[in-house]
């Protein structure tokens, strides 16, 4: 991928794991240092092109739309419009920005993409843009409809070993996170990689609006998404949440049991971030950069995360290069473990 070397704006602690026309203007705006104090010019962003390769009602969704606001009730851009790109686990969003030569557009993406660039054979990668972030983690929850005679993650299980795909357990983008656990978590019930395929009916929609339509209306089984995607209904009732998938449980579903609490040797976050396109200068990735570091700081970023249930997982520069750079060998070994790609 296009490196830009910007080094991050504040120490890190943490570590782990469009073309298509923009209805929008973009401008950069480059000062002179201000003062004896300052290293480089000031680079700052006025209108910013927010790019989401997913259907509305998703994670990316989510994320870009946050982002929006933030960064406008921050009044860190006067406008920051968000673009709908869906399709392909997000590579049909992902071949434009890459021919994309607005250099104040960011499009977010995360995990889900780097499998879907696999399982979808696309042309265009993710090496192919410019890294400028890496914003959340969270944890995913395997939910069924409050009707469901599934009452515990065995009860699902059981019922997909013995009847293979008569059972439809839907989520995101094919090859994407929820996909991916889905398949890790029959590898942890004693299903071959080669038999994953024989046995998972797994249902994919761009868009979490439409799977979980699909969840409340009875038409599948099963489903799997980000906790902040279901945790309302859940909470609600209309849902009943089976497992997460980290280490611990989350604060917004406190009764549900990870995975490994139930006995399945599992353990899967979803990361989310932003990338520009591939053309941009160094100058341009450093004023992108600077401006999302200001967006991850400010009270109002911290006060979605809390909202979402999302965990601050911010890598910029070469820290978030090296991770990107690793997570993309690391996902390509998990797919063809679970027998997504050959």
């Amino acid at each position: 991928m296009r490196s830009h070397r910007t080094a991050p704006a504040r120490a890190l602690a943490l570590a782990g794991m469009l073309a298509l026309t923009l209805g929008a203007c973009s401008s950069l705006e480059s000062g002179a240092p201000s003062g004896e104090g300052t290293d480089e010019a000031a680079a700052t962003i006025d209108e910013l092109s927010i790019v989401v390769p997913a259907d509305p009602g998703g994670g990316w969704d989510q994320t870009g739309r946050a982002m929006q606001a933030d960064l406008q009730s921050e009044g860190l851009v006067s406008s920051a419009p968000v673009t709908n790109v869906g399709g392909a686990g997000g590579t049909v969003g992902l071949a434009s920005l890459a021919n994309s030569t607005d250099p104040n557009t960011l499009m977010v993406m995360g995990l889900v993409m780097v499998g879907a660039v696999e399982t979808n054979q696309s042309q265009a990668r993710i090496e192919d843009t410019t890294p400028i972030a890496r914003l959340t983690e969270e944890q995913e929850v395997i939910v069924v409809p409050a009707a469901s005679p599934y009452q515990t993650i065995d009860d699902l299980v059981e019922d997909v070993l013995a009847n293979g795909k008569e059972v439809a357990i839907t989520g995101g983008s094919a090859g994407g996170t929820d996909h991916i656990l889905a398949g890790m978590l029959l590898k942890a019930a004693g299903v071959t990689s080669a038999e994953v395929g024989d046995k998972l009916n797994y249902i994919a929609y761009s868009g979490g609006g439409e799977s979980l339509a699909a969840l409340l209306g009875n038409n599948v089984d099963a489903g799997i998404s980000g906790v902040g995607e279901y945790a309302e209904q859940v909470n609600a009732g209309t849902l009943r949440a089976l497992a997460v998938s980290g280490a611990e449980r989350v604060d917004a579903l406190p009764d549900t049991p990870t995975l490994t609490e139930s006995g399945y040797d599992v353990e899967l976050t979803n990361w989310r971030g932003v990338v520009a396109p591939g053309s941009v200068s160094e100058e341009d990735a450093a004023a992108l950069t600077t401006l999302v570091t200001e967006l991850v700081e400010s009270d109002a970023w911290q006060a979605t995360l809390e909202e979402k249930g999302w965990d601050d997982a911010f890598l910029a520069g070469d820290e978030f290069d090296t991770f990107l750079t690793q997570n993309i060998t690391e996902i390509q070994g998990v797919l063809q473990d679970i027998g997504l790609v050959s």
